[in-house]
């Protein structure tokens, strides 16, 4: 890794003297590719990496930081879903610029009319990877490993956990409130889900990449390692994964879409800084890129040769609060501090205009949105006047957790955290920034050992259930409700919602949590942020999902 940075540093010096000898048309020299590939490229990579010639369909895609793991089912992040997306294939997908369900593995489906089972008819001659036949017996094996923590597949020993598997489908066989009654194998291509009750997003869950087949051969032959051998139906097959700095992908010549994928070869490239992402793709050394800094767009959209993607609305950044540490414990505190951080001045400032300033948890685009919530706005004395009245008038100390990595809805949480810092200095409070590596900062977040902290959500099935249910629900703390908030109400709202078929209905249910969760203050919303992206000009048929997990496998190389 050390000579990994060497030559990123190299690259960005042989840049910055390249511009200044520039003519000043604002494009980049086009020897700066070739010089920086003889002068840095130590790790002899430059075929893989390279400057797609002619008839050369190797993707290069930059990203901030590296997967957590390969077994898509027992993660949440970003980083991770982006790759496995081209891995594994769900029952249900979701059409290519929105959440709208579209077949899958599946090629139709049907709901009987009280809602509570549903039959999927599956794609026919569909091999994993490792050539072993895809069908409805894989499908049984694969959601029994989620949904049973002592399955021969799950790996809880090996510590495995499926949090989403419980968030989306109401917990885990045995558990009262587990939603997925029965899965019978009608035949080779015909399954049936057989539900307790109703459940108004459960196409749109089945349609989540989380829940993609993973081969049982390759569940056998791998057991736990399975997170690093990754073996799907999908348009890529895994080739090899060199930890924090690239994966590779290889077209698979059996996929079951004829045409399909047009890439031979697909490498995620980590570079964690935004600003050497950029020049990376200036220079020509890769070919996508995400996570670029607001300030950047406009002179990508001007520079010939490149061309900018902008994602749809569709997450938060937030500030989140550990509400079982004092003083945070006190809701008095906690609105204080919504009072205290000035969200307005920090989407200014940082995201030029590819952002809205946070109200509530969803976007503002998503259904059951509550418009008649106000913001707290940005009031040092209103703040003071709470701290003071929560008995907190001297001020206190706490530690707030920064991510290391740049993420959609922050790509620069450094220099939030220090606007949050200054914030809660103007009211008394003090605060000490903590940095941890990626991986650990999510594990230790998880665990509850921080107090304030900074993250956000994407969401992955365009439904406000994944939000809230995934971040505030008591039944998710242990997985991604790291505030540990915890209120009877709100968990009974989610759940009335979720079980709800009416969309109206929904809406209004929704609503009713947003207001109480504006009162209760676990959190600051800070932001939704419309995403950035960019890629080489001769790359076609790039389409970013809201998501950010992207699917590849339409997208080409032009060679002419």
């Amino acid at each position: 890794m050390k000579g990994k940075y060497a030559f990123w540093s190299i690259l960005m010096l042989l840049f910055i003297l390249l511009l200044a000898a520039c003519s000043g048309d604002g494009g980049a020299d086009p020897s700066a590719s070739e010089e920086g590939n003889e002068a840095g490229n130590e790790e002899g990579t430059s075929e893989q990496k390279g400057s797609n010639a002619a008839g050369d369909q190797v993707l290069v895609y930059a990203r901030g930081g590296d997967s957590v793991s390969l077994d898509f089912a027992s993660i949440s992040d970003g980083e991770s879903s982006r790759v496995t997306k081209n891995i594994f294939e769900s029952l249900l997908d979701y059409d290519k610029e929105s959440f709208e369900v579209v077949p899958g593995l599946s090629h139709d489906w049907e709901v009987s009319d009280d809602g509570l089972s549903y039959t999927f008819f599956l794609e026919e001659d569909v091999t994993f990877h490792d050539g072993t036949p895809f069908n409805a017996e894989a499908v049984k094996i694969n959601f029994e490993r989620w949904a049973d923590p002592k399955h021969k597949y799950a790996f809880t020993d090996q510590g495995y956990a499926y949090p989403l598997y419980g968030t989306m489908f109401g917990g885990y066989k045995g558990d009262d409130t587990h939603n997925i009654k029965e899965i019978n194998v009608i035949n080779d291509y015909e399954i049936e889900f057989v539900l307790k009750a109703p459940q108004g997003p459960f196409l749109q869950n089945m349609a989540m990449h989380y829940f993609a087949m993973t081969s049982p051969a390759a569940l056998e032959k791998y057991g736990p390692d399975i997170g690093e051998n990754p073996v799907g139906t999908g348009p890529f097959k895994f080739v090899s994964w060199s930890k924090n700095d690239q994966i590779i992908l290889e077209k698979f010549a059996d996929y079951r879409k004829e045409g399909l994928p047009k890439l031979d070869q697909v490498i995620f490239e980590v570079i964690p800084e935004n600003s050497a992402r950029l020049i990376a793709l200036r220079s020509g050394e890769v070919d996508i890129i995400d996570g670029i800094n607001p300030d950047d767009a406009a002179g990508i959209e001007s520079e010939e040769g490149l061309e900018l993607y902008v994602r749809g609305e569709n997450n938060v950044g937030f500030l989140g609060m550990n509400v079982e540490k004092e003083p945070l414990n006190d809701k008095l505190v906690r609105q204080a501090i919504n009072y205290a951080v000035d969200t307005e001045a920090i989407v200014e400032a940082l995201y030029a205009d590819y952002a809205t300033t946070a109200i509530n948890l969803i976007p503002p685009n998503y259904f059951g949105y509550n418009e008649e919530i106000k913001a707290y706005g940005h009031d040092v004395e209103r703040a003071q006047e709470l701290l003071a009245e929560a008995g907190y008038d001297n001020g206190f100390e706490l530690d707030l957790w920064v991510m290391p990595v740049s993420r959609p809805y922050m790509p620069d949480p450094e220099t939030v955290a220090e606007i949050v810092q200054s914030n809660l200095e103007e009211v008394g409070i003090t605060t000490n920034i903590v940095r941890e590596e990626w991986a650990p900062y999510l594990e230790k977040t998880g665990k509850g050992e921080h107090e304030l902290y900074l993250l956000g959500w994407s969401g992955s099935n365009g439904d406000p259930d994944y939000f809230f249910d995934s971040l505030l629900h008591g039944d998710s703390i242990g997985g991604e409700n790291r505030s540990f908030y915890k209120n009877n109400e709100v968990d009974e709202l989610i759940d009335q919602a979720g079980a709800e078929i009416d969309q109206g209905q929904r809406a209004e249910l929704y609503k009713q949590v947003q207001a109480i969760l504006h009162e209760e203050a676990p959190g600051v919303n800070i932001v939704h942020s419309t995403p950035l992206a960019a890629a080489k000009s001769e790359v076609k048929n790039f389409i970013p999902h809201p998501s950010t997990s992207d699917p590849l496998e339409e997208v080409e190389i032009a060679t002419e």
